[in-house]
């Protein structure tokens, strides 16, 4: 809910936005054709006009006589495709004539293009008199002084598109602190009715009026199997204002009629996919979405609480999923209660299951003896059993002697250092004592993400370097200052050789502690000292402005005697070279994107022609870098056009634990088949994805896909299905790699506890001090962490029991020989005892047969995958074998 409405202000905002720039751009065209004598109009990338053509009618039908509308449409494409330049002149057919294509590029993305269309003088005396004429050299100066002006322009108006997005972020945090505080006081007045004496019927109309009116939906129902077995009735029933009752019509009602009432839930929103039977209740009944939960009656499904919106679109979120699987429970708890026939006993037993089960603190406090009755886990997890400790006290000791029955404080814990929800209210106890129930919320994560002030560092958190951003802004500086004053400037791009040996032999630490020695070097070398960046991984980048570019040569021999000499690493010393990339500006480019992109061609060659040397750019160099570059060219062109020649595959995972091997869920595959190259195989496009840093966006596009169908698949009856997703090093060392989980799960609303993500043991062991940060940071927000390809690295013992995971899988190269082979035997053997003793899963790659599979079965694996229960498939497929 909150999620809809801070979208409906965005695209209000932007909507804005485009009608004030439009209007800003139109005045700023006039006026500018007006000065110079041209002709201009405005696009923008979808080909849309944002501007009208400047000009009189009749000065219009002329241009139009005389210039060939493909060779416009030619310019148009050129400008579009093309990743470095930004103005391109098109030959438009005829004599005096010239025409221009300007691109406005912001973060490297076009975002408008102008047309300038310009009359020679000497243009000849068949052009009308009424044609406005310039001369060749006002025709450049002026195109030149409207691509600084419009990249001006569009720079300040993105800076107000991101204040105001951040805008939006506050609001939705507001928003969602008011949801948390509704949902806490509807609970609560949910969990008082535990002690209603009220008969069932009642209570539940009473539970379920509550529930609707915090949700904002029309119905809740509830429903109760008949003793024949194939029919059922509703029993009780609430629905909003102005809705017509349907008690009376819902009596023995076949169940053929309600295809949820098979002992599964049901979560449908209005955008869910459905099969037929739910098409057609929903179209019968009128709904738009509904939540059906069974309820166990005696051992078996005999009631079902449902939940409908049949007035607007509504999408469930996790919260509100969350909020009625805990109705669900206290329904389930006030059955129990009755069936045991309201005994003290089982009403204690019965309470306490449910008050464990919600997903907050309880405290429960006698306000006569000033005792403490009760504490469930959630509480004495997070604050152990004195209160004290956690610096709330003296709010309990409020709300205990407040005269009101519903009391609310906001605490602040110094002493924890965390922010909590405290909300108190008088009730019953199950003994008909006077106590008071307490519902405690950790709201730490909200208060300091409201709190938060996003900004953007200039500085690399690692080496004190500047980042690539810094990078850019200075480069393009320094450009425009060698256009001004003269002279020239270079680009040196240098990239370690073979950095990720000291990486997997010393483990990543030693690997970081080489980075900032090697950081501090360079920036000791005189004309380097504030003008060396680091570009991410082991990439540096350092910029000669024109005042030093005299001593490019001297800069260039300090860096190679730098990487001559052996650096102390671990009390040794070890050797680490690097390869080197070097343009001149302007002489091999005037622009960022294309200086970058060529150092980068030349550092490539430098790679390519044995390493450890430096390569300046020129036009053989790009040449001969033909196919690397074609094949980057068609991955970013796939990237760009959303993703439409990539496919996620599934290879299905059993449990082998349970009766007839039944599918556990699936590991999502990335495919790529080119619509210019063919299929490429994922060997030869992920490592250069990699490198190109593509990896980030297939990446998310893979985790995206693959939510998206389990949230299908969890839907549709199979809540407990999985799917596994692999992270590349590159993702992992994103730094907000946690927050893009987390806004792909809020997107999809897939159960968190349903994703499970990959990571290699080379990756993980080799840098023990940050995976374990990050991969704890993932596995907070409730998703499961496996360890693949166990046992093909530098495994260490001791570091995988200090690791946060899951799951270990062990690589199909120990696989090939069970049941043959001792060692193979013995390390799955062992594998399993380690898991069994650190409480994970083990799950086993590459079973073909089922030799392989009757050896393993007994061996402490609970999950295997493998050809033998099925090859990658595409996702129709995998659902038509097992959903």
């Amino acid at each position: 809910m909150a999620f809809l409405s801070r979208k409906k202000e965005e695209d209000a905002l932007k909507s804005e936005q485009i009608l004030l720039d439009a209007t800003l751009m139109q005045n700023l065209q006039d006026r500018f054709c007006d000065a110079n004598n041209l002709y201009l109009r405005c696009l923008d990338k979808n080909r849309t006009e944002v501007t009208k053509t400047y000009g009189s009618k009749e000065e219009l039908e002329y241009l139009g006589s005389v210039i060939d509308m493909d060779r416009h449409i030619g310019l148009l494409e050129r400008l579009l495709n093309s990743r470095i330049e930004s103005v391109i002149e098109e030959d438009c057919g005829a004599d005096g004539i010239r025409m221009c294509g300007v691109a406005v590029k912001v973060s490297g993305e076009v975002s408008a293009i102008w047309i300038v269309t310009g009359v020679m003088e000497d243009a000849g005396c068949d052009v009308p008199d009424y044609i406005m004429r310039t001369t060749p050299e006002r025709y450049y100066k002026s195109i030149e002084f409207l691509e600084t002006l419009s990249k001006q322009m569009f720079a300040v108006k993105l800076e107000e598109l991101l204040a105001q997005e951040a805008f939006l972020k506050s609001r939705e945090s507001e928003i969602q602190m008011e949801t948390e505080l509704k949902r806490n006081e509807a609970m609560t007045a949910i969990v008082r009715m535990l002690e209603s004496e009220e008969g069932f019927d009642k209570i539940v109309h009473d539970i379920l009026k509550e529930a609707c009116e915090y949700l904002g939906i029309s119905a809740a129902v509830l429903f109760r199997e008949n003793i024949d077995g194939t029919t059922v009735n509703m029993i009780s029933e609430y629905c909003s204002a102005g809705r017509e009752s349907r008690m009376e019509a819902s009596q023995n009602i076949s169940k053929e009629e309600l295809p949820f009432f098979n002992g599964k839930p049901y979560m449908i929103s209005a955008d869910s996919m459905m099969p037929e039977a739910f098409r057609r209740m929903f179209e019968v009944q009128k709904m738009k979405a509904g939540l059906f939960l069974p309820i166990d009656v005696s051992g078996k499904t005999g009631m079902y609480v449902c939940f409908c919106e049949d007035e607007k679109e509504r999408i469930w979120d996790g919260g509100e999923i969350k909020f009625v699987n805990d109705v669900r429970r206290i329904i389930q708890t006030i059955l129990v209660k009755r069936i045991a026939k309201n005994s003290l006993a089982s009403s204690y037993a019965s309470l306490e299951a449910i008050l464990e089960n919600v997903g907050c603190g309880i405290y429960v406090m006698d306000t006569q003896e000033n005792t403490i009755l009760y504490t469930n886990q959630h509480f004495r997890k997070a604050f152990g059993e004195d209160v004290r400790s956690a610096g709330i006290e003296e709010c309990l000791r409020q709300g205990a002697q407040s005269e009101d029955s519903l009391y609310f404080r906001e605490v602040y814990s110094k002493e924890e250092n965390r922010w909590f929800d405290l909300h108190s209210t008088r009730i019953n106890w199950v003994d008909g004592r006077k106590v008071l129930l307490c519902t405690i919320y950790d709201v730490t994560d909200k208060k300091l993400y409201q709190q938060k002030i996003e900004r953007q560092a200039n500085n690399d958190f690692l080496t004190g370097l500047y980042n690539r951003m810094r990078c850019e802004q200075d480069l393009e500086r320094y450009i425009r200052q060698t256009k001004e004053f003269g002279g020239e400037g270079a680009l040196l791009y240098i990239d370690l050789d073979d950095f990720k040996h000291i990486n997997d032999g010393l483990g990543h630490q030693y690997g970081d502690v080489l980075l900032k020695n090697i950081s501090g070097s360079l920036q000791r070398i005189p004309g380097v000292e504030n003008n060396c960046y680091r570009m991410g991984g082991d990439e540096f980048i350092i910029i000669l402005a024109h005042h030093h570019m005299a001593m490019l040569q001297q800069i260039l021999d300090e860096i190679k005697a730098l990487f001559t000499k052996p650096w102390m690493l671990k009390g040794t010393d070890y050797y680490c070279t690097m390869s080197m990339g070097v343009v001149r500006f302007p002489a091999d480019g005037d622009t960022v994107e294309e200086l970058i992109k060529k150092a980068d061609i030349a550092l490539y060659s430098a790679k390519c022609a044995g390493k450890n040397r430096i390569e300046f750019y020129d036009d053989n160099v790009e040449s001969t870098s033909y196919k690397r570059l074609d094949l980057e060219k068609n991955m970013r062109n796939a990237t760009r056009n959303a993703f439409s020649e990539f496919e996620v595959y599934f290879q299905p995972i059993v449990n082998i634990t349970k009766e007839g091997n039944p599918c556990a869920g699936a590991e999502a595959l990335i495919r790529w088949n080119s619509g210019e190259l063919g299929l490429i195989p994922p060997a030869d496009f992920i490592p250069l994805a990699e490198y190109l840093g593509l990896i980030n966006p297939i990446g998310e596009f893979v985790l995206r896909e693959a939510c998206i169908h389990c949230k299908y698949w969890n839907d549709m009856g199979h809540p407990e299905y999985k799917v596994n997703v692999n992270l590349s090093v590159v993702q992992l060392l994103q730094n907000d790699i946690v927050e893009r989980i987390a806004h792909v799960i809020e997107e999809t609303r897939i159960t968190p506890q349903n994703l499970t993500l990959e990571v290699t043991e080379s990756l993980a062991v080799n840098d023990m001090s940050r995976m374990k940060r990050i991969l704890a940071d993932i596995r907070h927000l409730g998703v499961r962490v496996a360890l693949d390809d166990f046992g093909t690295g530098y495994s260490s013992l001791n570091h995988i029991r200090e690791m946060p995971i899951d799951v270990i899988k062990i690589d199909r190269c120990f696989i090939i020989d069970i049941g043959k082979d001792d060692f193979s035997n013995a390390f799955v053997k062992m594998v399993g005892e380690l898991a069994t003793a650190i409480h994970v899963n083990v799950c086993v790659e590459g079973v073909e047969t089922k030799e392989q599979l009757d050896a393993l079965v007994g061996s402490k694996v609970q999950l295997i995958q493998g050809f033998y229960f099925g090859k990658p498939m595409k996702a129709e497929m995998f659902e038509r074998q097992y959903l």
